[in-house]
C-alpha cells in the first residue's frame, strides 16, 4: 500500500508533468481562455528600453472554435447511442442493459468522450450502487494518476484520484484523494495547505469495491470484497494520447490575432490626426486641449493644420481571417455551418459537408468500441450470476448510429423515382403474362412489391387467376400496410 508521503510526491510530479500541461491547454481553450488574453504590446523608448505599451488600444477576444468542434463531434457521435440486446426476443437481457446504461450513464459517457477530446484522454470508473449493481462515473485524467512497479509494466497496480471537492468558509480548498487497488479503496483529505491525512469522515475507510447497502447500513463481503482488478477504464483520443487542439491551435491564435488587431486599428485611429505648424501656444497639451474644446487654434502667416487619416489594412486581414476560418475548419474535422454556397444544397452537397466530421467520429468510435466492452462485461457477469444465464459480449450491441440532416424535396423524388420503377418493373411482368405460370407471374409481383407471398398467396385463387383480381389484391395489401397512398 502507498504511504502518504508517496502519495503527496506522486501528486506533485503529476501536477508538473508534460502530458497534464498540454491537457490544460486542451481544457482551457475550450473554456475560451485563449493564449490572446495574456497578449501585450511593447516598444523601445528614448533610452532604448524595451517597456510595455499601456496607451495604444489591446482588445482581447478569443474566439471560440474549438469549443464549437468539441460539442459538434461529441453529439454528432453520441445522437443515437445506446446499448442493448442483439436479438429482440433476449428481453430480460435488453431490460437489464437498459437498466444499468440508462439516462444517468450516457450523461457521464457524454462527458468522458468530451473531456477525451478536449485532453486527450479521460476516465471512468465503477462502484457497486444501492441497488447492488455496477454503475460508472466519470473521472477528469486531470486528477487521475496511473501508479506501475515500472515502466516496463503497462497494468497499474494503483490509481490515485484527487480533486477539490469545496471551498470552505476560510476559502481553503478542500482536497479529496482517493487511492485504488485491486479490491479497496483508501480515502485521504487535505485542507488548504495542510498535511494530507486520513479521511476519518469516511464510515469504512478502506473501503472495498463492493459495499451492500443492507438496513440503512453498510456491509461487505469479505470474500469478495472487489472486482479483482481496479475498476478504471481509460478511453484515449488516439495513440499519443493528444487533445483534438493540437493540429488547430495555432491557426485559432492567427484568428485571434488578427481579429483583436483589426478591432485594436479602429480603435486607435477613431480620430484623425493633426499636422499643426506655427502653434502659438505653450505646449501640445494647451494644443489638444484646444482641438477637444474651442474646435480651433491659433497660429502665425506661416502656419496652418493638415488633418490626416489612416487607411486600415481591412481587406488583408479579412482574407486572412477567412483563410483561417477556412483551415481551422478542415484540419479541425469539423462542420463549418456558416458556409453558404451557391444556394444548391442537395444530399450530395449535405453529405460532403459532413465528410470530415464523419471521418473523425469514425476515428474515435473504434476506442469507444474497446472502451465500452470491458463495462459491459461486467453488466454481464452480474446478469448472469442474478438470472441463471449465460449471456456473452456477443450478444450485446453497441448502437452507435448517426444522422446527417438531407434535403426532404431530395428525398420526395428519390422516393418517387423508386415507385416509378417498380411501376414499370410490374408492367414488364404483367406483358409477359401469356408465356408465365400463374403463380410465378404473382411471386415476381410480390417481390417487386415487397410482399410475403405466403400471406396473401390463400386470397388468390391460383390457376383461376384474374391477372387485374390479383392486381388489386396486392394493391389492397399495400394500402393496408401503409406502403403506399391511394
Amino acid at each position: 500500500m502507498l504511504t502518504i508521503p508517496e502519495i503527496e510526491k506522486l501528486i506533485k510530479n503529476d501536477k508538473n508533468s508534460v502530458l497534464k500541461r498540454k491537457a490544460k491547454i486542451g481544457q482551457r481553450y475550450y473554456d475560451a481562455e485563449h493564449d490572446i488574453l495574456n497578449y501585450r504590446m511593447f516598444y523601445y523608448n528614448s533610452d532604448s528600453e524595451l517597456v510595455e505599451d499601456t496607451t495604444r488600444s489591446n482588445i482581447k477576444i478569443s474566439h471560440a472554435f474549438f469549443t464549437e468542434l468539441v460539442d459538434q463531434e461529441i453529439q454528432f457521435l453520441l445522437s443515437k447511442f445506446s446499448i442493448e440486446a442483439k436479438k429482440e426476443t433476449d428481453k430480460i437481457l435488453d431490460e437489464e442493459l437498459k437498466d444499468r446504461f440508462d439516462d444517468e450513464f450516457k450523461t457521464e459517457f457524454s462527458d468522458n468522450c468530451e473531456g477525451t477530446v478536449i485532453k486527450g484522454w479521460n476516465y471512468m470508473y465503477g462502484y457497486l450502487a444501492e441497488d447492488n449493481k455496477t454503475r460508472y462515473k466519470n473521472a477528469d485524467s486531470l486528477g487521475v494518476i496511473e501508479v506501475r512497479e515500472d515502466e516496463a509494466n503497462d497494468k497499474a497496480q494503483h490509481m490515485i484520484y484527487y480533486y477539490t471537492d469545496r471551498i470552505d468558509e476560510k476559502r481553503n480548498p478542500i482536497m479529496k484523494v482517493e487511492v485504488w487497488d485491486n479490491d479497496f479503496r483508501y480515502f485521504y483529505i487535505k485542507v488548504g495547505n495542510g498535511e494530507l491525512k486520513v479521511d476519518n469522515n469516511e464510515p469504512i475507510n478502506p473501503r472495498p469495491h463492493k459495499v451492500y447497502k443492507q438496513n440503512g447500513n453498510l456491509v461487505y463481503r469479505p470474500s469478495e470484497p472487489g472486482y479483482g482488478f481496479i475498476p478504471f477504464f481509460r478511453l484515449d483520443n488516439n495513440k499519443k494520447r493528444f487533445s483534438s487542439l493540437k493540429p488547430i491551435k495555432k491557426l485559432i491564435d492567427d484568428y485571434d490575432l488578427m481579429n483583436c488587431g483589426l478591432s485594436n486599428n479602429l480603435q486607435d485611429v477613431a480620430d484623425a490626426l493633426y499636422v499643426v505648424k506655427g502653434f502659438k501656444g505653450n505646449g501640445l497639451d494647451e494644443l489638444h486641449q484646444n482641438i477637444r474644446t474651442k474646435k480651433m487654434i491659433g497660429v502665425d502667416k506661416e502656419g496652418g493644420v493638415d488633418i490626416k487619416t489612416i487607411d486600415i489594412p481591412y481587406e488583408a486581414r479579412k482574407t486572412k481571417m477567412e483563410l483561417d476560418e477556412k483551415n481551422i475548419y478542415k484540419f479541425g474535422m469539423g462542420f463549418n455551418a456558416s458556409q453558404t454556397g451557391d444556394g444548391n444544397i442537395t444530399n450530395i452537397v449535405i453529405k460532403s459537408r459532413y465528410t470530415l466530421l464523419e471521418l473523425k467520429c469514425n476515428k474515435l468510435e473504434k476506442n469507444l468500441r474497446s472502451f465500452l466492452k470491458p463495462m459491459i462485461q461486467i453488466a454481464l457477469d452480474e446478469i448472469n450470476e442474478e438470472h441463471g444465464t449465460n449471456y456473452t459480449i456477443k450478444d450485446v450491441k453497441i448502437c452507435l448510429e448517426r444522422e446527417i440532416p438531407t434535403n426532404e424535396l431530395d428525398n420526395a423524388n428519390i422516393e418517387k423515382i423508386k415507385a416509378e420503377t417498380k411501376q414499370i418493373e410490374i408492367n414488364i411482368i404483367l406483358d409477359a403474362a401469356t408465356k408465365l405460370d400463374d403463380e410465378t407471374i404473382v411471386q415476381e409481383l410480390c417481390n417487386i412489391l415487397d410482399v410475403d407471398y405466403e400471406e396473401i398467396k390463400d386470397k388468390i385463387e391460383i390457376n383461376k387467376i384474374d391477372l387485374n383480381q390479383a392486381r388489386d389484391v396486392l394493391e389492397n395489401q399495400l394500402l393496408t400496410e401503409g406502403v403506399v397512398n391511394e
